[in-house]
């Protein structure tokens, strides 16, 4: 499997647990509770997948940069959660940091 493939699907799958865990209402709704245990173990899954070939350190920032970005999105759209201009400023700068390490970091592992 691609590196990077199993990386998107870690991260997705981690982005569906934690809004899954904030429904789970400190795990007292069990469908929610359930799906949060279950994302967290696909997420973990596919990042193995994922530190065969890529750098830990790459791969746990891209890991965290872009879910940030994605939970945020998330909980704008199920949680009607809203975020401010320097949240928005800070983010864009979390997605520059990413472009960064991928484009130009040689410790990408290109």
């Amino acid at each position: 499997m691609n590196a990077y493939l199993a990386l998107g699907i870690a991260i997705v799958a981690e982005v569906i647990a934690t809004t899954a865990l904030k429904a789970s209402d400190s795990f007292t709704r069990w469908l929610p509770s359930l799906v949060a245990v279950a994302g967290y173990g696909l997420a973990f899954y596919f990042l193995t997948f994922t530190l065969r070939t890529v750098p830990t350190g790459v791969a746990y920032a891209l890991w965290a940069g872009l879910g940030i970005v994605l939970i945020t999105l998330a909980s704008f759209f199920v949680y009607q959660q809203t975020i401010d201009l320097p949240g928005l400023l800070g983010m864009g700068l979390i997605i520059a940091g990413v472009v960064v390490l991928q484009v130009f970091s040689k410790s990408a592992g290109h």
